[in-house]
Protein backbone atom coordinates (compact mmCIF):
# COMPACT_ATOMS: atom_id res chain seq x y z
CA UNK A 1 0.00 0.00 0.00
CA UNK A 2 1.48 3.40 -1.06
CA UNK A 3 2.34 5.73 1.88
CA UNK A 4 0.39 8.47 -0.03
CA UNK A 5 -3.03 6.38 0.31
CA UNK A 6 -2.42 5.45 4.02
CA UNK A 7 -1.73 9.32 4.53
CA UNK A 8 -5.31 10.09 2.92
CA UNK A 9 -6.88 7.21 4.90
CA UNK A 10 -5.42 9.11 8.12
CA UNK A 11 -6.14 12.57 7.57
CA UNK A 12 -9.78 11.84 6.88
CA UNK A 13 -10.32 9.66 10.09
CA UNK A 14 -9.31 12.81 11.90
CA UNK A 15 -11.47 14.73 10.30
CA UNK A 16 -14.21 12.93 12.29
CA UNK A 17 -15.56 13.76 16.46
CA UNK A 18 -16.46 11.29 18.09
CA UNK A 19 -20.35 11.19 18.97
CA UNK A 20 -21.79 12.14 22.52
CA UNK A 21 -22.18 9.19 24.16
CA UNK A 22 -26.19 8.86 25.41
CA UNK A 23 -27.13 7.64 28.95
CA UNK A 24 -28.55 3.94 28.54
CA UNK A 25 -30.84 4.94 30.84
CA UNK A 26 -34.55 5.88 30.31
CA UNK A 27 -34.44 9.76 29.13
CA UNK A 28 -37.11 11.01 31.91
CA UNK A 29 -37.27 14.34 32.38
CA UNK A 30 -39.53 17.42 34.03
CA UNK A 31 -41.47 20.30 32.50
CA UNK A 32 -38.33 22.20 33.64
CA UNK A 33 -35.46 19.33 31.89
CA UNK A 34 -37.31 19.17 28.66
CA UNK A 35 -37.09 23.24 28.61
CA UNK A 36 -33.05 23.46 28.96
CA UNK A 37 -33.00 20.70 26.54
CA UNK A 38 -34.82 22.92 23.75
CA UNK A 39 -33.21 26.12 24.65
CA UNK A 40 -29.38 24.44 24.76
CA UNK A 41 -31.32 23.11 21.27
CA UNK A 42 -32.34 26.23 20.21
CA UNK A 43 -28.76 28.31 20.99
CA UNK A 44 -26.46 25.86 19.13
CA UNK A 45 -28.30 25.66 16.21
CA UNK A 46 -27.88 29.62 16.16
CA UNK A 47 -24.72 29.37 17.05
CA UNK A 48 -24.42 26.84 14.02
CA UNK A 49 -26.21 29.94 11.38
CA UNK A 50 -23.80 32.44 13.11
CA UNK A 51 -20.69 30.29 11.93
CA UNK A 52 -22.11 29.04 8.50
CA UNK A 53 -21.68 32.20 7.25
CA UNK A 54 -17.94 32.78 8.03
CA UNK A 55 -15.05 31.34 5.99
CA UNK A 56 -12.74 31.13 8.83
CA UNK A 57 -10.60 27.18 9.11
CA UNK A 58 -11.23 27.59 13.04
CA UNK A 59 -15.09 28.14 12.43
CA UNK A 60 -15.24 25.07 10.34
CA UNK A 61 -13.92 22.99 13.28
CA UNK A 62 -16.25 24.84 15.75
CA UNK A 63 -18.96 23.69 13.63
CA UNK A 64 -18.22 20.15 13.73
CA UNK A 65 -18.14 19.98 17.53
CA UNK A 66 -21.68 22.35 17.49
CA UNK A 67 -22.80 19.35 14.61
CA UNK A 68 -22.37 16.92 16.98
CA UNK A 69 -23.81 18.38 19.95
CA UNK A 70 -27.36 19.39 17.89
CA UNK A 71 -27.42 15.63 17.13
CA UNK A 72 -26.90 14.60 20.73
CA UNK A 73 -29.38 17.38 21.79
CA UNK A 74 -31.64 16.01 19.25
CA UNK A 75 -31.23 12.48 20.18
CA UNK A 76 -31.99 13.55 24.08
CA UNK A 77 -35.45 15.33 22.74
CA UNK A 78 -36.38 12.93 20.59
CA UNK A 79 -35.96 9.81 23.92
CA UNK A 80 -37.56 12.12 26.64
CA UNK A 81 -39.82 10.86 28.89
CA UNK A 82 -42.03 13.77 30.67
CA UNK A 83 -42.68 12.79 34.22
CA UNK A 84 -45.30 15.54 35.53
CA UNK A 85 -43.57 15.28 39.21
CA UNK A 86 -47.52 15.45 40.54
CA UNK A 87 -48.36 11.80 39.22
CA UNK A 88 -46.08 10.41 41.53
CA UNK A 89 -47.22 9.20 44.73
CA UNK A 90 -47.05 12.31 47.08
CA UNK A 91 -46.16 10.15 50.06
CA UNK A 92 -42.86 8.33 48.62
CA UNK A 93 -39.76 9.92 47.30
CA UNK A 94 -40.27 9.72 43.02
CA UNK A 95 -39.27 11.36 40.08
CA UNK A 96 -39.45 14.98 40.52
CA UNK A 97 -39.48 15.05 44.39
CA UNK A 98 -38.45 17.90 46.33
CA UNK A 99 -36.69 16.50 49.44
CA UNK A 100 -35.52 18.20 52.57
CA UNK A 101 -33.46 15.78 54.50
CA UNK A 102 -31.30 16.32 57.80
CA UNK A 103 -27.73 13.99 57.82
CA UNK A 104 -25.79 11.74 60.83
CA UNK A 105 -24.24 15.16 61.15
CA UNK A 106 -27.20 17.45 61.95
CA UNK A 107 -26.74 19.58 58.36
CA UNK A 108 -30.12 19.89 56.65
CA UNK A 109 -30.18 19.75 52.69
CA UNK A 110 -32.91 19.80 50.03
CA UNK A 111 -32.48 17.94 46.81
CA UNK A 112 -35.12 17.88 43.71
CA UNK A 113 -34.54 14.51 41.98
CA UNK A 114 -34.27 15.39 38.32
CA UNK A 115 -33.30 13.57 35.05
CA UNK A 116 -29.63 13.31 33.75
CA UNK A 117 -29.18 16.42 31.89
CA UNK A 118 -31.15 18.76 34.09
CA UNK A 119 -28.22 17.78 36.94
CA UNK A 120 -26.67 20.39 38.81
CA UNK A 121 -25.53 18.94 42.34
CA UNK A 122 -24.01 22.55 43.22
CA UNK A 123 -27.51 23.41 42.97
CA UNK A 124 -29.45 20.84 44.64
CA UNK A 125 -30.60 18.94 41.66
CA UNK A 126 -29.99 15.15 41.64
CA UNK A 127 -29.91 12.94 38.89
CA UNK A 128 -32.78 10.17 39.50
CA UNK A 129 -29.83 7.77 38.75
CA UNK A 130 -27.70 9.28 41.35
CA UNK A 131 -26.69 6.60 43.89
CA UNK A 132 -27.87 9.66 46.75
CA UNK A 133 -31.26 9.76 44.79
CA UNK A 134 -31.39 5.91 44.47
CA UNK A 135 -30.95 6.18 48.21
CA UNK A 136 -33.95 8.52 48.54
CA UNK A 137 -36.37 6.81 45.80
CA UNK A 138 -39.46 5.24 47.86
CA UNK A 139 -38.78 6.51 51.23
CA UNK A 140 -40.92 8.73 53.18
CA UNK A 141 -41.23 11.48 55.79
CA UNK A 142 -39.69 10.51 58.81
CA UNK A 143 -37.48 6.94 57.13
CA UNK A 144 -33.94 7.05 57.70
CA UNK A 145 -31.81 5.81 54.74
CA UNK A 146 -28.05 4.74 54.04
CA UNK A 147 -26.52 7.61 51.40
CA UNK A 148 -23.52 5.06 50.26
CA UNK A 149 -20.91 7.12 49.02
CA UNK A 150 -17.05 6.77 48.09
CA UNK A 151 -15.55 8.74 51.35
CA UNK A 152 -17.75 6.58 53.82
CA UNK A 153 -21.41 5.73 54.50
CA UNK A 154 -24.14 8.71 55.77
CA UNK A 155 -27.71 8.50 57.31
CA UNK A 156 -30.18 11.33 55.78
CA UNK A 157 -33.43 11.38 57.52
CA UNK A 158 -36.49 12.88 55.49
CA UNK A 159 -37.64 15.85 57.06
CA UNK A 160 -40.35 16.69 54.29
CA UNK A 161 -41.26 15.89 50.43
CA UNK A 162 -42.81 17.96 48.06
CA UNK A 163 -44.03 16.73 44.68
CA UNK A 164 -44.24 20.10 43.00
CA UNK A 165 -46.24 21.03 39.81
CA UNK A 166 -44.49 22.52 36.31
CA UNK A 167 -41.08 23.20 37.08
CA UNK A 168 -39.26 21.28 39.56
CA UNK A 169 -36.75 23.15 41.70
CA UNK A 170 -37.63 26.39 39.82
CA UNK A 171 -34.93 28.80 40.03
CA UNK A 172 -36.50 31.79 42.25
CA UNK A 173 -33.64 34.36 41.35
Amino acid sequence: MSRAFVKEMDEAAGDEMPERPQSPHPNYVTQRGMTLLRKQLAELQAEHRRLSEGEDLLDKEQLKRIDRDIRYYEARIDSALPIDPASQPADQVGFGAVVRTVDDNDVERTFAIVGEDEADPAAGRIAYVAPLAQALMGARVGDHVIWRRPVGDLGLEILALDHPQGDVAEDKS
